[in-house]
């Protein structure tokens, strides 16, 4: 598939169907996030990948309740965190500039976005939520306390054919100086 037709097939699906993804399809989209750019190659994203029914449930009960019906059928759930204080930081543990883990939000950003247009290479649909309680996702992951939950990524196989939604020109985003 060309690059700018995954660009624009990509879309935030909210119906699946229950239909399995494949461990496979699921090892390629972590492999293509890897080859994003980070901060100094610090590479501090991680992903923990649900697939278990019981922890599904777990986390998709930590999610906006709006959010828990979007990923009804979703087979696979994918957690990005970042590993905090290193992205955006010196060796002596001072932060590097005004955004400090910023950075590793937006190598995180970088990371997931690799991730989800290879998704859509791959004939998966996604969803990006932020509205979650990273509390309760990181007691149910046993994620460690110097990660910080990002996202929370739903993966499946597509039950909608929804329409681009209406995007800005390059005129209304862009300044050329």
């Amino acid at each position: 598939m060309e690059f700018q037709n995954v660009l624009e097939q990509r879309r935030s699906i909210r119906q699946y169907t229950a239909q399995p993804v494949e461990d496979e399809k699921l090892h390629q989209m972590i492999q293509a996030a890897t080859l994003a750019p980070s901060w100094k190659n610090s590479q501090v994203t991680r992903y923990y990948v649900v697939k278990d029914s019981k922890k599904l449930a777990e986390v998709t009960a930590a999610l906006a309740e709006f959010n828990q019906k979007n990923v009804v059928n979703a087979p696979v759930l994918i957690i990005p965190t970042i590993v905090l204080n290193r992205s955006g930081f010196e060796r002596d543990g001072s932060p590097t500039n005004e955004l400090g883990n910023g950075w590793g939000y937006y190598d995180c950003g970088l990371h997931n976005m690799a991730l989800l247009l290879k998704a859509t290479e791959l004939g998966l649909s996604t969803l990006v939520m932020g509205i979650r309680d990273a509390e309760k996702i990181k007691e149910i992951l046993d994620i460690p306390e110097n990660e910080s939950v990002v996202s929370v990524i739903s993966v499946g196989y597509s039950d909608a054919t929804p329409d681009m939604p209406k995007r800005k020109t390059v005129e209304e985003i862009a300044h050329f100086l």
